[in-house]
């Protein structure tokens, strides 16, 4: 139990994800949130395949290199697992019950809920709040991961020198980041949807929004790995070479044209598919507006792209938008990942739970 549980304490956020660890450290200033320091190590080719870690020491040294280059004291962390390697219910019980007694409950009951032996899986639970139509009973979030995608995760992060306090899940923190900037989306209001869409080196992540809720979510295989392969073919680079050129530029004038277009064509097909299967399974909810998140995002204008495709309000990802910077962090540097530090933004806001 209790991977899930509050946090104590100030806590790094560590996003592990395919192309790189993503580390966040949050401060409360004044009346906002301070990014008091934040890094990003890159992390070779197939250190993380779908979602799971492949070898626990080069992770472990990538988050160590994060923490060195951040300059960061805390020794605490939140890190978080797949939303594909979790399985989440919602189950009613007595408002009556302790946590203590719910956790009891839990286990007794837990085989109904959960299609592994409990020998090999994680599991926790969080009270969400009255059940609508019974004021007698609360609404308990029920989440269970296999062993492995949190063990591997809390023994990276101790062969680092951190400690994991607070295990997650993706789709919960992005709800979390989400909800520090949805003030800035001038539709979002609570009665629509808004979808977040993450597009990250090999996997995008479209995760719908409701009351600050987050009520769909769909993975799929598409990402800004695709591009980068497609400038180590086109102009003879190594995979590192094309990334870099990538991200800093120094590529023949035939590139936009060429490789970036198609690309960026590809991407709107794969968020238009995305939201298609949403709403053919939810036909009355309505998306009022998009957010753009993961290194793609960073694509000069591919919001006003998408924007005139899906013919709704499409926004950047930036949750450090109200923030204190502390004078350790680069503003221009933030900006620029700002849109892949969404889940490494969640984490990092489990300190002040």
């Amino acid at each position: 139990m209790n991977w899930l549980k509050r946090g104590q304490s100030a806590v790094l956020g560590v996003d592990i994800s395919t192309a790189a660890i993503k580390l966040l450290e949050l401060s409360w200033s004044g009346s906002r949130y301070k990014v008091e320091s934040y890094a990003v190590s890159p992390l070779p080719l197939d250190a993380v395949v779908d979602k799971s870690i492949t070898d626990v020491d080069v992770i472990a040294n990538a988050i160590k290199a994060a923490v060195k280059q951040s300059g960061t004291k805390t020794k605490k962390a939140c890190v978080a697992v797949a939303g594909s390697s979790v399985m989440t219910k919602i189950i009613s019980m007595p408002a009556t019950l302790s946590e203590d007694e719910m956790e009891d409950q839990i286990l007794v009951e837990a085989d109904q809920y959960v299609p592994y032996s409990l020998d090999e899986v994680n599991l926790d639970f969080e009270v969400q709040g009255i059940t609508e139509n019974d004021p007698e009973m609360v609404d308990v979030l029920l989440a269970a991961s296999r062993r492995e995608n949190v063990e591997d995760r809390v023994e990276a992060l101790a062969k680092a020198g951190l400690e994991a306090s607070i295990v997650d899940v993706e789709a919960f923190a992005m709800e979390n980041a989400f909800s520090v900037f949805s003030e800035q989306l001038a539709e979002a209001s609570s009665e629509q949807a808004v979808a977040i869409m993450d597009i990250g080196a090999t996997m995008s992540t479209l995760n719908i929004v409701h009351n600050n809720r987050t009520v769909y979510t769909r993975e799929q295989s598409f990402g800004g790995k695709q591009l980068t392969e497609e400038i180590q073919r086109r102009y003879g680079l190594s995979f590192e070479e094309a990334g870099l050129a990538k991200k800093h530029g120094g590529l023949p004038d035939n590139y936009g044209v060429d490789v970036l277009d198609p690309f960026k064509k590809a991407v709107i097909q794969q968020i238009s598919r995305s939201l298609q299967f949403f709403t053919s399974s939810n036909v009355n909810e309505k998306v009022s507006s998009l957010v753009l998140a993961g290194g793609c995002a960073s694509i000069a204008g591919m919001d006003k792209l998408v924007e005139q495709d899906l013919g709704i309000p499409v926004y950047i990802a930036n949750p450090f938008i109200n923030m204190a910077l502390s004078n350790k962090v680069k503003p221009q540097s933030l900006s620029n990942d700002a849109p892949s530090m969404m889940i490494a933004c969640g984490l990092a806001l489990r300190s002040f739970d």
